[in-house]
């Protein structure tokens, strides 16, 4: 096992094509880290470069001690896992596990004692004098896995490892793969579009977009506290909500406003920005995420303060809760569009999204989710008021999308 460590590295297609720029990251001997982002990211690129298989226009890459930039893939002492499993059709599974040993020149009897090892440990022992058309996909993602272990390597790195299964079976490789690296602890380099993947696997998630790394942290770090509205609104299922509000001023606190509703900030999330004064007065883009959300008629509130009154336009019942979609009433969509007149007065630019965040201020509130209980009685059309926890509200600037709160 050993650490891996990227030094400013970059990968530059042609003249100006930049897939991946800049990249610093240190990942720790053991360590179970996540690239995750949408497609064209730079995540897949990135792992190509630790490979081996992509060459490194800027930068170094360290395996243990070792620069490895120059090094072929052979030499670097990494196994790959792809997502369309890369078995020989014409070998069995015994032999499609042993082809890389039996190219090492390794003895017979040390073969089979890591094939046999690697297969016990992913319960593939019965499948070892089949061919590869004989298993299912969860079963040929095992072999794919068996065989990069059984090269007992410093790193393992798995590109989609599970794109090409059905949503049952990813669920149960996932668990597969989080097992097998708690029992032999070799560091892991993970690829993946599927948040929930990144969320349930990692120890530290690596959150890209446009080729650069937006945030680094673990799971529950980065869901609690995302450094900007891109990170915010691609961790968690479903996404954040993002509305453009006021915020004011309130007896010696912060609240902020949107349509006829008013949620004051508590002491808590003040506490969290040394910096919100400076927002007073102006607009801001509040986020919630819909777990965060409630229908008022089972909670204890007992005033329409923290609450907000939405027309459910789609329900979907999820058996032990239900997803309510909304999209903003008139009065809240004509508040905001004098907000916006507001804030076009208050300085050239302010309501364009920044380069960091997910898309235009302009895209913010157009359609939300809540997820509430199993009871509510919420209907299609049917106005309801919803209660907000104002103590998971997030606060973002407008203009460079980052994070206040």
């Amino acid at each position: 096992m050993a650490e891996v460590t990227m030094e400013e590295v970059s990968k530059i297609y042609g003249e100006d094509v930049l897939a991946v720029d800049s990249m610093s990251l240190d990942i720790k001997d053991g360590e179970f880290v996540v690239f995750v982002g949408p497609s064209g990211c730079g995540k897949s690129t990135a792992l190509r470069m630790i490979a081996g298989l992509e060459d490194i226009s800027k930068g170094k890459v360290f395996i243990g001690d070792n620069v490895v930039n120059d090094l072929p893939p052979r030499e670097r002492d990494v196994a790959m896992v792809f997502q369309n499993y890369a078995l020989y059709p014409h070998m069995n599974v015994r032999e499609n596990m042993g082809f890389a040993l039996k190219l090492r020149k390794m003895s017979k009897d040390e073969i089979n004692r890591r094939v046999e090892e690697a297969a016990r440990i992913l319960s593939i022992e019965r499948f070892l004098d089949r061919k590869p058309k004989a298993l299912s996909g969860g079963q040929r993602q095992r072999v794919a896995l068996g065989r990069a272990l059984v090269r007992e390597p410093k790193a393992f790195l798995m590109d989609e490892p599970l794109s090409n299964l059905d949503a049952k079976l990813r669920v149960q490789m996932r668990t597969e793969i989080a097992k097998l690296h708690n029992r032999i602890g070799t560091t892991t380099i993970y690829v993946t579009h599927d948040q929930t993947e990144a969320m349930t696997m990692a120890d530290r998630i690596v959150v890209l977009k446009d080729g650069i790394v937006q945030q680094v942290a673990s799971p529950q770090q980065m869901y609690e506290h995302p450094v900007n509205v891109f990170v915010a609104g691609f961790i968690g299922s479903p996404a954040m909500n993002f509305i453009r509000a006021r915020l004011e001023k309130e007896n010696g606190g912060y609240a902020v406003t949107f349509g006829q509703t008013r949620i004051s900030l508590s002491r808590e999330v003040i506490g969290k920005s040394e910096g919100l004064g400076q927002y007073a007065g102006k607009e801001v883009v509040l986020g919630i995420r819909p777990e965060h959300i409630e229908d008022a008629s089972l909670t204890e509130i007992t005033s329409d303060s923290d609450c907000v009154t939405v027309t459910p336009q789609v329900i979907e019942s999820m058996g032990s809760e239900k997803y309510l979609y909304f999209g903003m009433d008139k009065e809240m969509a004509a508040h905001l569009e004098s907000l916006e007149k507001l804030t076009e007065g208050e300085g050239e630019g302010a309501d364009q999204g920044g380069a960091e965040g997910s898309g235009s201020a302009d895209d913010f509130g157009e359609l939300m989710v809540a997820r509430v209980s199993a009871e509510s009685q919420a209907r299609i059309d049917r106005s309801l008021k919803l209660a907000v926890d104002a103590s998971k509200i997030r606060l973002f600037d407008p203009e460079t999308e980052k994070a206040i709160i």
